[in-house]
């Protein structure tokens, strides 16, 4: 087994169609809901990005003089929350970022003067509107107490989710109608993740009302890794008195650390939660593998809860892996946690001939627009085409990619290639053992995570179940 800095660093170029600066960045973690590839900032003819003034550090959640609100007029109406600059027909000049309007089409225009939805405004992004409400119905405060607790009760009643954990997404933007806008609770403590410069305003207050609503203590809003890039708007990180740095969580027989000063989205992935339960179920006294790890939830799930004959856990980021193996030190629990590249890590594997009964490949986004489709597809494949040859004959696999860019479809195609590819005779392995790989499943993201139908961005992690 190599030491924990072997090819740690390692970036090698060859001519297979995923070796090249194929590293897998820190900062790469995935984001909380969807690619943004879609949302660059807009452009005039000169080139120049568009100004939108500054923006306001509170802006009212209710609309007070709906007839006084600009009207934007689209060619045609949309079921879809955000609303992109091409499809406006008429926009006032002297709107800016954070204002409400009425949304009309050219011909309720024409017709009578009452809106079909109203958004918000962002004077910077291709997503001109964010569309909160589709109803001549103003959003008052009444709207807005009635959509976080819809979503609380989604969680709470419907889910039942305080029997099994206290931590989850309460809030998940469009799919919770609030565009743009993400929160996770941790214990007594809430976590925003901002992805729309036009919601950032009414962040702390739409926080604030759900603590009350939640009884959470504590609060956190930091902006999305690239809302200055999408948005237009730098927007800085502020939180609630009292703010620990840290907090455990319960996640069924399973406790974990959420680091809040990590930086990492919003501090732990709820996300894979129904698959961390189940690799509990498949794995005790198996040997497992955990390829980027992060804090390590399914090591120690499979460690502890899963009680696994041993576990190993790779990731390239440090700090994430020290919280690691608090986790691994609050379960009473065996891991080994090393600090690694995952690429050059599972050729090292390989070339030692080492096997696991259960691999788990969880990798950060490896897609974050569309002009990374084509490179951070061959990642994928390389991946699973790697790890596919670490696990032993008979044993299982569970494989996952939160690139929203990525189709479910298209990742199945990914998977199928790799494992045609991965026991082929290469230089790491001469003389494979040849494999049927079996499909036992595919899932998305925890219930918690719904996908909203009319936004099917709001879908992004695939996960799916091998046998090898």
């Amino acid at each position: 087994m190599p030491a924990e800095s072997s090819n740690s660093n390692s970036k090698k170029t060859s001519n297979h169609p995923g070796r090249t600066g194929e590293t897998i960045r820190p900062a790469d973690r995935r984001g909380t809901r969807k690619s943004g590839g879609r949302f660059g900032r807009p452009k005039g003819r000169s080139g120049q990005r568009r100004s939108g003034g500054r923006l306001p550090r509170s802006l009212p959640l209710a609309v007070e003089e709906p007839h006084a609100l600009p009207k934007v007029v689209l060619g045609k109406r949309t079921s879809h929350p955000n609303v992109f600059r091409k499809r406006i027909v008429h926009l006032p000049s002297s709107l800016q970022t954070g204002q409400w309007v009425r949304v009309h089409t050219q011909e309720d225009s024409e017709s009578d003067d009452v809106p079909f939805a109203y958004g918000i405004y962002n004077a910077k992004s291709e997503i001109a509107v964010r569309l909160v409400c589709w109803s001549p119905q103003v959003p008052s405060v009444d709207h807005w107490d009635h959509k976080l607790r819809r979503a609380v009760s989604l969680r709470q009643e419907t889910l039942q989710l305080d029997a099994y954990c206290d931590s989850y997404r309460v809030i998940h933007a469009e799919a919770d109608g609030i565009p743009g806008l993400v929160v996770d609770r941790f214990a007594d403590c809430l976590s925003a993740e901002i992805f729309s410069a036009a919601i950032a305003p009414r962040a702390q207050q739409i926080v604030q009302d759900l603590a009350r609503i939640l009884g959470a203590q504590h609060w956190l809003i930091q902006p999305g890794p690239f809302l200055l890039s999408q948005e237009g708007y730098d927007i800085g990180s502020h939180q609630g008195d009292g703010l620990p740095k840290s907090v455990v969580i319960r996640e069924g027989l399973t406790r974990y650390v959420v680091d809040f000063s990590t930086g990492h989205k919003t501090g732990f992935f709820c996300d894979q939660r129904e698959n961390r339960a189940l690799l509990a179920q498949r794995c005790e006294g198996q040997s497992v593998l955990d390829v980027c790890c992060y804090t390590g939830g399914f090591a120690v799930k499979a460690a502890g809860e899963g009680k696994a004959s041993s576990v190993v856990a790779v990731d390239l980021d440090a700090a994430p892996l020290e919280v690691a193996k608090h986790n691994a030190k609050l379960n009473n629990c065996a891991a080994k946690f090393t600090c690694a590249d995952a690429f050059g890590y599972m050729r090292d594997m390989i070339r030692n001939g080492r096997t696991f009964d259960v691999v788990v490949l969880d990798p950060p986004k490896l897609i974050r627009n569309r002009s990374e489709i084509e490179e951070g597809t061959k990642k994928h494949f390389d991946l699973n085409r790697l790890a596919m040859q670490l696990v032993r004959p008979g044993g299982l696999m569970l494989t996952c990619s939160c690139a929203g860019l990525l189709s479910e479809q298209g990742f199945t195609k990914v998977v199928r290639a790799a494992g045609r590819s991965a026991f082929q005779p290469s230089e790491l392995n001469p003389n494979p053992e040849p494999r049927n790989m079996q499909l036992l499943s595919r899932s998305g993201a925890a219930a918690c995570h719904p996908v909203s139908a009319n936004c099917p961005e709001t879908e992004y992690l695939k996960s799916i179940w091998l046998r090898m």
